[in-house]
């Protein structure tokens, strides 16, 4: 009897392991701003999980724009313990790569993880961060623009200058207006309070507007489309979820796929063994063409049949 109640305990504590490993994962989330593209991030981020039956619950925490809050929030965080932490968007990505060091984070809907300090390099992030990156290539937006106004000579831009993301879009796309010919005037805020205002800053100044992925500025976009309606101003932006709310167009990445891509990065760190200090930064290759026909009529724009033609979506 004896012998047999030794077998069975040595038998449980040979299952304790395998049943913890087994175990559901927990994973917090911080989100910087609740709108449409980064709440894409998250869908597809917990739609991968979902899809592939893996045991996961997820912590979400949003900061509504407010840079306090991210910090406070990477502090609740640290008391969470997770297994794994994903943070959407640039300023959640550096307070809690400021705040948490012994759990893997992965930083999505960041545009510069090198140029925001999360990583070393985006080959080798060398630290306990990696993630997905949204870098879009500038110089393809600009002649999407210059292919509705093909002779342009000054293009308006509105963000936040405290977002590194967008400092770092803002200088490509200079770069490239300097080589079109194109003066760039800049209209920079500092939370979304003074969103409108910067828009009709630039009025008279700009023959049209082009909004980056900028996190503050995109949460009050429909204060930018009713300066652009009421004054014939057209207006274009770098993600896809924007041309559904009033923009014109964009060429620009799926926020889903992006969010969904951090969800496989995730389940190879959790489920497999992964070492994320030696995950690579990723990207999303593909784009695709957003067109709102309403929002060109509205702001006095002809939609050219080149573009039509090639759009994925057409907002009629």
């Amino acid at each position: 009897m004896k012998r047999i109640i030794l077998s069975l305990v040595v038998t449980m504590l040979c299952l304790v392991p395998v049943m913890a490993s087994a175990a559901g994962k927990v994973i917090s989330v911080s989100q910087f701003v609740e709108h449409p593209a980064l709440d894409a991030v998250l869908k597809g981020t917990q739609d991968y999980f979902r899809d592939n039956k893996l045991d996961v619950t997820f912590n979400v925490h949003n900061a509504q724009a407010n840079m306090a809050t991210t910090v406070q929030i990477a502090a609740q965080i640290m008391g969470e313990q997770p297994d794994l932490v994903i943070a959407i968007a640039t300023p959640s990505a550096q307070a809690c790569a400021q705040k948490i060091h012994g759990t893997p984070i992965l930083a999505t809907a960041v545009t510069d993880h090198v140029g925001a300090g999360l990583v070393k390099s985006m080959e080798h992030p060398g630290g306990n961060v990696s993630g997905t990156s949204d870098m879009l290539p500038v110089a393809r937006q600009l002649d999407l623009i210059r292919e509705f106004h093909p002779g342009i000579k000054t293009l308006g831009v509105i963000y936040n200058s405290g977002e590194a993301n967008s400092v770092t879009l803002v200088k490509l796309l200079k770069a490239a207006c300097d080589a079109a010919g194109i003066k760039l005037e800049e209209a920079t805020v500092l939370n979304s309070a003074g969103i409108y205002q910067a828009a009709k800053s630039l009025v008279g100044r700009a023959e049209a507007i082009f909004l980056p992925t900028d996190n503050t500025v995109i949460s009050a976009l429909e204060s930018v489309v009713k300066v652009c309606r009421q004054n014939k101003l057209p207006l274009y932006a770098a993600d896809n979820d924007s041309v559904e709310r009033g923009t014109i167009a964009a060429l620009a990445f799926d926020y889903y796929k992006l969010g969904y891509q951090t969800g496989a990065m995730a389940k190879r760190i959790l489920f497999d063994g992964a070492d994320v200090s030696t995950m690579p930064v990723e990207s999303l290759q593909e784009l695709s063409l957003h067109v709102n026909l309403k929002a060109a009529e509205a702001m006095g724009v002809t939609v050219p049949e080149s573009v039509l033609s090639r759009a994925e979506k057409v907002i009629k």
